[in-house]
């Protein structure tokens, strides 16, 4: 592991991420999980979903990108404290306790 690459780990980390970065985490997702979920498992999943703000809901499909919190507020010109803690957010209302099931879920809601 380069230094570069334990550096970018340990803030990963530090933000709440999983040692995979989170584009590692998309793209494993986007291949191992299927797209769409029953209609009611999928129709259940879209009212969870449903139920956040504009931007939550904008948090959480680029947490389904794999973006990290630093890309996220990046996107969104925001603080970065402030795309943890919006992502926190998110992963509160929908009732998970890590931002993989986030997109997990948007994945197979069909979002």
């Amino acid at each position: 592991m380069r230094t570069r690459d334990l550096c970018n780990a340990i803030h990963a980390v530090n933000e709440g991420d999983a040692i995979l970065t989170p584009r590692v985490t998309g793209e494993v997702i986007r291949r191992g999980i299927p797209k769409v979920a029953g209609d009611s498992e999928a129709r259940a999943l879209r009212e969870r979903f449903a139920t956040l703000g504009d931007r939550e809901l904008q948090v959480a499909s680029l947490v389904a990108e794999g973006l990290s919190n630093a890309e996220i507020a990046e996107r969104l010109t925001i603080q970065p404290d402030s795309a943890k803690k919006a992502v926190a957010r998110v992963m509160g209302k929908l009732g998970v306790s890590e931002r993989v099931k986030v997109a997990v879920m948007w994945y197979r809601a069909g979002m």
